[in-house]
């Protein structure tokens, strides 16, 4: 009896020094033999992110100036394709329009163009005018060409295709012009077309405002020195003074 208390007592000592052993060695292999353990307090010797010079960058210009560029004014299809096609729908020349804020402004054909070689315009997913109106004038559709000005002016309906075929301008009267018809009355074109494409097609930016146009203010003219040196005024309107000046009393 007395061999199996030693053998019980003697194995629980044993895992006690055993628990002691192991504690002790984890102890001294992590803090050292301080109790303050100093050995496992964090050295920092360098950065996983190498220091990033602080970035510069110039302060924004908040105020939007003719230097940035853009000048645009914002227009409807009808209104600027019915502008070009009445000042007789030319490839160079200038034409105006009103806006839709109103001020007079100033395009060319070349503002007038994408409307018709522009896909996603009239409305997302929409294909270009050219793409079924092209230089294939025997396989377009309707026999007409809208990817250049000069078959735009060939017109419709060309068969064979070398000849003219009918006026889509009217001839200049926008009203009565097959491209209106198509475009603005029967809504048939571009293809597709979704009822949600207002009627007077999309919104585009297009054209520049006209120096000078109504809602400014009118500079006077600068006072012009005499023959005396003094300062002589002179009226702001062209044309130079009228019958007023010879007036007595």
């Amino acid at each position: 009896m007395d061999d199996v208390k030693k053998i019980i007592y003697g194995v629980i000592l044993g895992f006690l020094g055993v628990l002691l052993v192991w504690g002790s060695i984890v102890y001294v292999s992590a803090c050292g033999f301080s109790f303050s353990c100093r050995k496992a307090a964090t050295t920092v010797e360098r950065t996983p992110v190498p220091t990033l010079i602080p970035a510069t960058l110039p302060v924004p210009d908040r105020n939007v100036s003719a230097a940035s560029g853009f000048n645009k004014c914002q227009v409807t299809a009808e209104t600027l394709i019915g502008a070009w096609v009445s000042s007789g729908y030319s490839d160079t020349a200038t034409f105006t329009f009103t806006d839709n804020k109103g001020q007079d402004c100033q395009a060319t054909f070349k503002d007038v163009q994408p409307l018709f070689l522009e896909g996603n315009l009239w409305y997302p997913g929409a294909s270009s005018c050219s793409t079924c109106h092209n230089s294939d004038v025997a396989n377009a559709s309707a026999n007409m060409d809208l990817s250049s000005y000069q078959g735009m002016l060939m017109g419709a309906l060309r068969n064979p295709p070398t000849a003219k075929g009918q006026d889509i301008f009217g001839g200049g009267n926008w009203l009565q012009s097959k491209l209106h018809d198509m475009l603005f009355v029967q809504k048939l074109m571009p293809l597709g077309r979704p009822p949600s494409v207002p009627p007077e097609g999309p919104t585009i930016f297009a054209g520049t405002p006209v120096q000078g146009a109504a809602g400014g203010t009118p500079v006077a003219a600068a006072p012009t020195p005499s023959a005396g040196g003094e300062q002589v005024a002179r009226p702001s309107n062209p044309g130079g003074p009228g019958n007023a000046v010879n007036l007595t009393g």
